[in-house]
Formats: structure tokens, C-alpha cells, sequence
């Protein structure tokens, strides 16, 4: 019997400024961004989003599906978390009404926490094999106003259900993993913004990733030519080309540029027009992978590669599965894509400078173009969500 992942679902911010915008006010060359790290364009959440509303929203066409009915587990990743006690996934189990007999739980160790709670959702699901967890990584990228890192900011989320025989992919049972104490990237808790060190850091991810894939080789055999396409956590699409580059050129595996394309480009669309998505990326990658590519990918192997600073790597892989575009939500989230609204340098500034009231007022947000959920207002130093679906 196989576990992995059955259905995958992804949602991000109706707003994005263009790097071009970005450019202009900070008085550089746009292809410093277009070039230089791949990216084009950076999500926005409004004022009445956060990790919760982008959760629920990408987990809405499961729940629309019936896909939910059999979950017991829900983990819910995040490096954006809203609460020091209760999980986010409990108000999104809230939202989505699902059934009170679920294990909620909040994870969280940078970018790699998606990765996790995908490992733990397999586990669960190989003891129970006809129940579902359902695996939701959602984040807000955020640095400061003319940081080096403004330009790879961005929002969304993934939400990956696991079950046994899944539609999608196949999960590998090898794997690879590092775990090293390192000051890379961190955002202490009196931050909003978060805190890297950008040269160190790349550093870190492309040792961790040798030593995920030392591991990963040694317990299955397999070699980099054994791949179909590779997935990579993105914080810009430049940094995922220079890792598999790295890879190779360490294991000595020939690599051109043409090859370099065909393994990566499609996991890479998404994000070049969103961002980074932290504990999510790597998944939108796979999204992306999955959703546009032209070749027929059943029975293709494709190596996954997880990173989540300060730091854990790891090295996995899964067998995408016959039949599986009929299980996929292409339209949704092209159209996603193509109808969000644009924003000018002083609206995301002002958005960017607009902060949640801390001092346990009463207060009712505005309402901005969102997905089927949104935040809006706190009372009693609570948080209140609303639904905008019947």
C-alpha cells in the first residue's frame, strides 16, 4: 500500500506589487530582480488576511469536494503564527466545519514545517489507513521596507491532503535529513519583521542539502539521474537553480542549461509571480510542477528538496501517480493568478505600514478582496474570522 499525497489545493493574496514598482523606488535596475533572483512579482495580503484566511481559503475547494469527511489530523505550518498557545489550525478547522474527532496542532520550524507535518501525516495515516490528515502550510513573507530581502517577500498557502492510494504522488519511504544550530534567518518574538543573514544562509541551505542527499543516496540506491524533476523550497527561483547546480557539480553529474530548465522551470512559474511562501514554498513548487507542466508526469520520479533555516534540510522523493491530473485545481488557480489587482508603490507601502491593533480594543477591519474567509476585527484581544460563503 502506498501514502502520500491525494489532493493538493493553493491560495494566495488577490494583491501583488510588480518588481518593476519596486525597482523604481528603490532606484534600481529591475532586472537586479527579474534576473538577478527570478522573481517578478511579490503577493500582498490585505489588512484582513493572515495565515488563518489564506489557509482556510486554500483548503476551501477540499472541503467544497467532500474531501474532508475522513481527517482526523490536522497539522497547520507556519513561521507567521497569531497566537503563543492556540494553534491556527484550530480556527480553520472552525471555518471549514469540520468533524470535532480531529487531532489540531500548530508546527513549526521555519520553511521546513510543511515538510514535517507532511512525514507525520504520512505516519498517521500508515496506522490508520482509511482515514485522511490534511497538511496546510501558510506564511506571510516579511522584511523591512528597502531590506535586501523586500524583494523575495510574499504570501500563500498549500493545503496537501495525505491519505493511503493517493491520486497525486506516491511518497518515497526514504529520505535524508540534517539539523544544524545555526543564526541564518530568525525572526525573535517582538518582530514583525524577519531577521537573515542572505550569504550565510545560502550557504547553510546548499550544505544541508548535500548532506539530506548523502543520506537519501545511501538508503535507496538511487542516483541524481534517477529523477524525472526536481522541487526545491524556493525564497527566490534563483536560489533553486543554484542549488540543484551545486548538487551536481559536487556528485559530478553533467548539467546544462537546457537540462537545467527541463528539471526545474515548471516548479518554479508560481513562485516567480507570488514569492516566497515559506513552510508552503517548496509545496507551491510542486503545485506548480504538477499543474503546468506539458509531459505526462505519471510514473516520474520527482526528488523533493525541504529547507527551513536556523536549520533542518531534508531529501525525499514520490512517484507521481496514473491519472493524476484529473485530480488536480489547474483552473482555479490560474484564474487565481490572472485576476489579482495590482498595487502601486504607495498602496503597498501603506498596506505594509498597517499593523493589528494590540491593545485588546474593539475593532471591525475593512473589507478588501479576499478568498472565501477573512479576518475581520478582534474583540477582547480576540481574533474573529468570518465567512464569506454560504
Amino acid at each position: 500500500m502506498n501514502f502520500g499525497i491525494d489532493r493538493i489545493s493553493f491560495h494566495t493574496s488577490h494583491y501583488y506589487v510588480d518588481l518593476k514598482t519596486i525597482a523604481a523606488a528603490r532606484s534600481v535596475d529591475p532586472d537586479k530582480y527579474y534576473q538577478g533572483i527570478g522573481q517578478e512579482k511579490m503577493a500582498i495580503p490585505s489588512p484582513d488576511e493572515d495565515v488563518v484566511t489564506l489557509g482556510a481559503s486554500a483548503a476551501y475547494p477540499l472541503m467544497k469536494d467532500g474531501e474532508l469527511d475522513e481527517v482526523e489530523l490536522l497539522l497547520f505550518a507556519t513561521e507567521s503564527g497569531i497566537d503563543h498557545s492556540k494553534a491556527a489550525g484550530i480556527y480553520v478547522h472552525g471555518l471549514l466545519d469540520m468533524a470535532p474527532r480531529c487531532r489540531t496542532l500548530e508546527l513549526k520550524q521555519a520553511c521546513y514545517s510543511g515538510t514535517a507535518g507532511i512525514q507525520l501525516a504520512i505516519g498517521f495515516v500508515a496506522r490508520n489507513p482509511t482515514k485522511k490528515a490534511l497538511v496546510i502550510a501558510s506564511d506571510v513573507a516579511r522584511y523591512e521596507l528597502g531590506s535586501p530581502g523586500e524583494a523575495t517577500q510574499g504570501c500563500g498557502a498549500v493545503a496537501i491532503l495525505i491519505s493511503a492510494n493517493p491520486r497525486l504522488m506516491a511518497i518515497d519511504p526514504e529520505c535524508g535529513y540534517y539539523t544544524e544550530d545555526v543564526m541564518d534567518f530568525w525572526r525573535p518574538n517582538y518582530r514583525s519583521e524577519a531577521l537573515v543573514d542572505g550569504k550565510y544562509s545560502t550557504m547553510v541551505y546548499i550544505h544541508a542539502l548535500i548532506e539530506s542527499w548523502k543520506q537519501y543516496a545511501e538508503e535507496s540506491g538511487r542516483a541524481l539521474t534517477d529523477f524525472d524533476r526536481f522541487c526545491y523550497h524556493i525564497p527566490f527561483s534563483k536560489m533553486a537553480e543554484k542549488a540543484h547546480q551545486k548538487l551536481c557539480r559536487k556528485f559530478k553529474v553533467d548539467l546544462d542549461k537546457q537540462q537545467l530548465h527541463r528539471l526545474l522551470a515548471e516548479s518554479l512559474r508560481y513562485s516567480r509571480v507570488v514569492g516566497n511562501c515559506y513552510a508552503g514554498s517548496m509545496y507551491v513548487g510542486l503545485t506548480s510542477l504538477l499543474d503546468t507542466a506539458e509531459e505526462d508526469l505519471a510514473g516520474k520520479r520527482v526528488g523533493l528538496y525541504s529547507y527551513g533555516s536556523g536549520c533542518v534540510g531534508e531529501f525525499f522523493s514520490g512517484v507521481v501517480q496514473p491519472g493524476y491530473r484529473d485530480a488536480l485545481y489547474v483552473d482555479q488557480h490560474r484564474n487565481l493568478l490572472e485576476n489579482r489587482s495590482e498595487l502601486t508603490y504607495q498602496q503597498y507601502e501603506d498596506i505594509f505600514n498597517y499593523v493589528v491593533p494590540t491593545d485588546g480594543g474593539e475593532y471591525v477591519f475593512p473589507q478588501y478582496k479576499t478568498g472565501p474567509f477573512r479576518f475581520s476585527g478582534i474583540s477582547q484581544h480576540k481574533r474573529e474570522y468570518e465567512s464569506l460563503v454560504d
